[in-house]
């Protein structure tokens, strides 16, 4: 069974950093793109990066400078550096895997970070 599991959440100053980390089990990890998304309480779930199998990246414009997300193949593993954390990066974070060939697509249980201003 195809499962993310997500770490690295948790409260931190305005201005601080936080490393997320999403380790996939039960599922071909170097051909998905991966995908981080964040969705705060009464709004939508959001985009803030994503990265294909090539290694191409792309970010919501409120992160870039700020976030990094890269990926270990060999530990199947996705990062999301954050930096420079703001308030209203508050939010529950989600990991997504996603398979273009097949369009199947997989979710994390999310976690949260908090940063206090």
């Amino acid at each position: 069974q195809v499962q993310l599991v997500e770490s690295g959440g948790g409260l931190v100053q305005a201005g601080g950093s936080l490393r997320l980390s999403c380790a996939a089990s039960g599922t071909i990890f170097n051909i998905c793109t991966v995908g981080w998304y964040r969705q705060a309480p009464g709004k939508q779930r959001e985009l803030v990066a994503t990265t294909t199998s090539r290694g191409d990246t792309n970010y919501a414009d409120s992160v870039k400078g700020r976030f990094t997300i890269s990926r270990d193949n060999a530990k199947n593993t996705v990062y999301l550096q954050m930096n420079s954390l703001k308030a209203e990066d508050t939010a529950v974070y989600y990991c997504n895997v996603y398979y273009p060939q097949t369009h199947y697509t997989y979710w994390g249980q999310g976690t949260q970070v908090t940063v206090s201003s």
